[in-house]
């Protein structure tokens, strides 16, 4: 989800929740620390120089029930972010403590935010001899007639 989106989003909202992929919702306590741009250079594996630009949240809950981050206090947010930062509309990505710090992407669905998992890949499969994967619809695999079973032809 880029950040206009979410803006979008909050917008006419009475409360914001975010939800972790096993279906858990974040403490609704919870407050954003943080509002930033993240600019990774790298190189990949195939040797080609990449950039990569997100916008980052970074969530965090601790034992303060008295406060509660209301969607217009966000967008405020967000809007002084983007002035002070020069914020692009690039995807979000949100940091959680679980175990660990961790990376999401985000989604809508209904009244929550959903913290969508994220994986790594390789960004030169072609250079790294890894076969492209082919996309393939079981509707149109034409059986071979002789090495298929179907009933009736003695195969079970």
């Amino acid at each position: 989800m880029k950040l206009s989106e979410f803006k979008s989003e909050l917008k006419g909202r009475k409360e914001i929740a975010f939800q972790l992929p096993n279906g858990s919702l974040v403490p609704s306590h919870f407050h954003v620390t943080e509002v930033g741009a993240i600019t990774k250079k790298f190189i990949d594996c195939g040797g080609t120089l990449r950039t990569k630009e997100v916008i980052n949240f970074q969530l965090w809950e601790e034992n303060d029930y008295d406060h509660r981050l209301h969607p217009e206090k966000l967008v405020n947010i967000i809007e002084l972010s983007e002035e002070k930062l020069n914020l692009e509309d690039h995807e979000i990505e949100v940091e959680y403590q679980g175990e660990t710090i961790s990376k999401y992407g985000l989604s809508v669905a209904g009244d929550a935010f959903l913290l969508t998992t994220k994986q790594t890949d390789c960004l030169a499969k072609d250079a790294c001899g890894i076969p492209e994967k082919k996309k393939v619809e079981l509707s149109s695999l034409n059986a071979d007639a002789g090495n298929s079973c179907v009933p009736g032809s003695g195969c079970c």
